[in-house]
């Protein structure tokens, strides 16, 4: 069986809301970032990068967003999470994520993890208030260039569509209003009232009331 180690508010919910879409067996691990739970010997052992997500597998163990998407959808087939058939589309799906992963992300993170790049406090300060401009731009290039329409790649939902929800989620926090895009601020709805991602918001709800 599957196991995911995830972080509420993170981008784990991404692979959570994938596993539900596919209907996989899976069991969820949740670390709690307040306790550095990422920086423990138990955690690290399965993921030295002391981050989320990390999905085990029975040949082992998968991190990073965009790789445990495919992995889930090259899996599990029967749920059409991606144009497995298609080269040239599969490859639109992971630039996708690549995008979300690489330049989305971090430009999100420079609001609140702006020492990974430098120890000046200043700078820190800048980067936080360059967010807003910064993540903004990003969705208006997703909005205006990339969104196929109704789904994130075209008339068939896909793993794109849970990982763009997640990071849309944060927008608020970033500064950004997501009604200046949309075609996003919809996307976020429909796809928030699938019962998939239903499902996994739930299940994440219930681990976090659970521990407190």
């Amino acid at each position: 069986m599957l196991k995911l180690y995830y972080a509420p508010g993170t981008c784990a919910l991404a692979s959570h809301i994938a596993l539900e879409e596919a209907g996989a067996a899976y069991d969820t691990v949740r670390l709690n970032f307040k306790n550095e739970d990422q920086k423990k010997p138990e955690y690290l052992k399965i993921n030295p990068k002391a981050r989320v997500p990390s999905l085990v597998t029975d040949r082992g163990i998968i991190t990073e967003t965009p790789a445990i998407l495919i992995y889930i959808a090259q899996t599990h087939p029967a749920a059409k999470l991606a144009p497995l058939d298609d080269p040239f589309a599969l490859a639109r799906v992971q630039a996708f994520n690549s995008y979300l992963c690489s330049t989305v992300h971090v430009a999100h993170a420079h609001r609140m993890r702006g020492s990974r790049w430098t120890d000046d406090a200043a700078a820190i300060e800048t980067m936080k208030k360059k967010v807003p401009q910064t993540v903004g731009e990003c969705f208006a290039l997703i909005e205006r260039e990339i969104f196929e329409g109704p789904w994130m790649m075209g008339k068939d939902y896909t793993v794109c569509d849970g990982y763009l929800y997640t990071l849309t989620q944060w927008l608020s926090a970033d500064g950004v209003d997501v009604n200046k895009t949309p075609k996003i601020a919809d996307h976020f709805r429909r796809v928030g009232e699938r019962p998939a991602v239903q499902r996994a918001l739930a299940d994440e709800k219930r681990e976090l009331q659970s521990a407190a």
